[in-house]
């Protein structure tokens, strides 16, 4: 039997035996890795088993490319001719193994079939007029936002515990689905659990307030949890593989940095940290970019003890996180469920605050 056209196939292959398995999504090598240390993982184009047949590469339309280099790109997360359009020359070379000359020719042709180059802001501008716009049920936080969260772009909401990161990426989730007229994309999500915060009691009570049903809430939204560092960028690989893609306008990783301070402990391990943090960023702003979805990250919050004036606490990350997202928002904890929302960085967007409450039914105007 044949493997139906059109889905993507993710394999686990052990590198010391000849085992494979299908791989779903959501689960990668952390889950077979007490067992099997050696694994890697593979993202194969898809083969008709029956008839030995393989399904042509989109990639194979870029000159110089052919079955074999199409399927080591994709095997290295690069699907698409924008992708690689967008790549570097030391990216394709480290990660595909090409020739620094083959690869220059490969981003260059590239980038001729995907007319990424110079142009006019007059055309920039009508793209621009192309963008989605997500709402967050606040009248407040959209205004402040600019009519709500925009596809295209990554935006960043840090804050300490309790301020509300979680609660907004979950009622994005469900209002991405929404029609334009009431403020969604009629379109799907994808959320990158690292915390294992991701509850779908909750997608189900923000559903029935928008009469969405909750089956169909959270069939719409495809779930990875990440374990680690590793796997937290390896779910954003897979995400673009998920049958579900195309219609995917919300990417969610809540949160983006809690992994990356576990594991690279140390002013020694800092240089390490935020380098592998840089790319991991720069895959998401290449996913928002080239698929016009809007990329959410939430990021935690550390103490500044010498400072006596004005926020204790800052967002993690450094530089690296502050200069990725596009629009950042800082939350802090009013009275009760009062939630204040300030806006930090912006391209074109005023600095200002937004208040806005929770409550059973999801994020609300206080």
């Amino acid at each position: 039997m044949g493997i139906p056209a059109g889905k993507p196939l993710a394999i686990i292959g052990d590198t010391t035996h000849n085992f494979t398995w299908d791989l779903p999504f959501g689960y990668t090598s952390e889950y077979f890795r007490r067992g099997l240390p050696t694994q890697r993982v593979y993202h194969t184009r898809l083969h008709n088993l029956s008839e030995g047949s393989t399904m042509p590469s989109e990639l194979e339309k870029i000159e110089g490319v052919g079955p074999t280099v199409a399927q080591k790109l994709e095997e290295c997360g690069f699907r698409t001719i924008e992708g690689i359009a967008a790549a570097s020359v030391k990216e394709l070379t480290s990660l595909a193994g090409i020739g620094a000359s083959t690869a220059q020719k490969i981003i260059e042709s590239a980038q001729r079939l995907a007319s990424i180059g110079l142009e006019t802001a007059d055309k920039l501008w009508k793209k621009r007029q192309t963008i989605e716009r997500i709402t967050t049920n606040s009248r407040e936080l959209d205004a402040l936002l600019g009519g709500g969260v925009e596809t295209g772009s990554m935006t960043e909401f840090a804050g300490a515990f309790r301020s509300g990161k979680t609660q907004l990426c979950h009622q994005l989730a469900v209002n991405v689905q929404l029609p334009p007229d009431q403020g969604g994309c009629d379109a799907t999500a994808a959320y990158i659990d690292t915390e294992g915060t991701f509850r779908p009691e909750r997608i189900i009570n923000m559903a029935q307030a928008k009469n969405i049903p909750p089956n169909q809430a959270l069939k719409n939204i495809i779930v990875g949890r990440a374990y680690n560092s590793d796997h937290q960028m390896l779910l954003v690989q897979q995400i673009q593989d998920n049958p579900q893609f195309e219609k995917v306008r919300l990417l969610v990783v809540d949160s983006l940095i809690g992994h990356f301070r576990a594991e690279y402990l140390g002013r020694g391990m800092l240089a390490e940290r935020q380098q592998k943090l840089n790319k991991h960023l720069h895959d998401l702003l290449r996913v928002a970019e080239i698929s016009n979805i809007a990329v959410i990250t939430t990021n935690q919050v550390h103490a500044q003890p010498d400072v006596f004036f004005g926020a204790p606490d800052r967002p993690t990350g450094g530089h690296i996180v502050a200069h990725a997202a596009q629009t950042r928002i800082y939350l802090r904890k009013s009275k009760a469920e009062r939630r204040i929302a300030t806006l930090i960085d912006s391209p074109y967007l005023p600095e200002g605050e937004a208040l806005f409450t929770i409550i059973p039914q999801g994020i609300s105007d206080a």
